[in-house]
């Protein structure tokens, strides 16, 4: 697969930068020339009509003598570094401050057209063929008794406002690559906040993919991309459970498979070549029947499982006494104490106690707890079964005196196959499922089951029901 996300951002970033400094470059100059020049004409303009207005344009001529007006004029140009003219109303200047005051060099501007000027408060260019390079320009005139005596005319070299506008130009240049510098930081946290951990939760991914299921990705931040990467973890820490508890399965499965068949195989093999005679043939005929019985409840267990496995199971919900189903299942098991000299003892709280289940998965986990407290008690011992209602719920527990479960084993009974016994349990034709049935009926009623247990002593399962609303 070919990785193009970090070129991409980078080409990303290199096209940003281009394209700020053609915007600088183009926009920000050309507006930054039109502010230069509106700004500029508008002092100027306001400063051709304040001269225009004033005492000394007004009197030239009269109480006014050039030299007093050259001397101020040539005052105010030097100070805004403008070229200042004074003309009459036919185009002659009479007073240009960049010349120097000379009667005797007074000069024509024969392109002079006053009907020119109107439209803009301002000029751009050579100012009627004049100068020899672009100025603003701008004229005021000098008006008396609705009369026009002459013009007060201010210009500034254009090339002045092009260096004012390169020299912020430079300065929005050096800002701008100070930004895209800064942004660098913003690239190179990315780098080692995204980009890389997404590099280690890639190759975590590519492990994953090639069966490394052992592999764990290095990134241990708190924000989301260290949420993914724990996530994966975890992800892959459960399938490769789930393929060990797989193998355990197939393990376990064909261990309590092959057991059986194999008796069945010998004992019919013996009883085909005559090493068992046919007088005792009866005897090892019902030890194969056993042994396929036990066979039949494997395949049941296991399917029963696999339908909790797929899509839960369905639940075919009743009301019912429980106490009377608790003394339904106890007398399948009168015959099997006998033996062993186990009795029952059932206190029940109230004569009859109503739930809302499905009443053949209650009796079957029943059924399976009262066999496990059967097959563990000890001979001449008692078998507790109880019942009580508390806060709209039934508890019923079922409690024998018997070996106990060790406590290392506790938290694993409910796996599948699994039996506390290293040797397979004392109990060779226990299939090591019916726990796991127990615990799948009940939560798929939405309730819980709990064990108490200490070795030597006894154990004590314990599991509610919804109590029935109607009784």
């Amino acid at each position: 697969m070919k990785r193009t996300l970090y070129p991409k951002l980078v080409a990303a970033w290199l096209f940003f930068s281009v394209m700020s400094f053609i915007s600088v470059a183009t926009i920000t100059s050309g507006l930054i020339d039109k502010h230069l020049i509106k700004t500029k004409t508008e002092g100027m303009y306001r400063e051709a009509n304040v001269i225009a207005a004033g005492r000394l344009a007004q009197n030239y001529g009269e109480s006014a003598s050039p030299q007093e007006i050259y001397t101020n004029l040539l005052a105010i140009a030097s100070c805004q570094s403008m070229h200042i003219w004074l003309m009459d109303d036919g185009g002659q200047i009479l007073i240009d401050t960049d010349t120097g005051y000379d009667p005797t060099q007074i000069r024509q501007l024969d392109a002079f057209d006053p009907t020119a000027l109107s439209g803009n408060y301002y000029q751009t260019g050579r100012f009627f063929h004049y100068f020899e390079e672009d100025m603003l320009s701008v004229v005021a005139p000098i008006s008396s008794n609705y009369t026009t005596k002459g013009y007060i005319a201010i210009h500034y070299e254009q090339s002045k406002v092009e260096s004012e506008k390169n020299a912020i130009l430079n300065s929005s240049y050096i800002t701008l690559a100070l930004i895209l510098l800064l942004s660098l930081i913003v690239m190179a946290a990315f780098t080692l906040i995204v980009f890389l951990p997404i590099r280690r939760i890639i190759r975590g991914a590519d492990e994953y993919a090639a069966g490394n299921l052992n592999y764990k990705i290095p990134v241990e931040s708190g924000d989301e991309i260290g949420y993914l990467a724990a996530s994966m973890n975890y992800m892959a820490g459960e399938i490769n459970k789930a393929g060990e508890y797989q193998r355990k399965f197939v393990s376990n499965i064909s261990h309590d498979f092959r057991s059986p068949l194999t008796s069945i195989k010998g004992y019919v093999e013996a009883m085909l070549d005559g090493t068992i005679p046919a007088e005792m043939q009866e005897k090892y005929l019902k030890i194969v029947l056993s042994e396929t019985e036990r066979l039949t409840k494997l395949t049941k267990g296991l399917l029963t499982l696999n339908n909790f496995d797929d899509k839960g199971t369905y639940l075919e919900l009743s009301d019912f006494d429980i106490n009377e189903t608790v003394r339904q299942t106890v007398e399948t098991f009168r015959s099997q104490c006998w033996d062993k000299h186990i009795s029952f003892q059932l206190t029940f709280e109230e004569e009859s106690l109503f739930v809302s289940a499905d009443m053949s998965k209650i009796q079957q986990v029943l059924y399976n707890l009262i066999d496990n407290a059967v097959k563990f008690s000890f001979p001449n011992s008692c078998i507790y079964i109880s019942t009580l209602e508390k806060r709209e719920k039934v508890f019923v527990s079922v409690k024998d005196t018997g070996e106990g479960i060790p406590k290392d084993s506790i938290n694993k009974i409910w796996e599948r196959f699994y039996k506390s016994d290293p040797s397979r349990g004392k109990d060779k034709k226990g299939t090591g499922l019916g726990l796991s049935i127990v615990r799948e009926i009940i939560q798929a009623h939405n309730e819980n089951i709990n064990v108490v247990s200490t070795k030597g002593v006894g154990t004590e399962f314990t599991f509610s029901l919804a109590r029935s609303k109607k009784h």
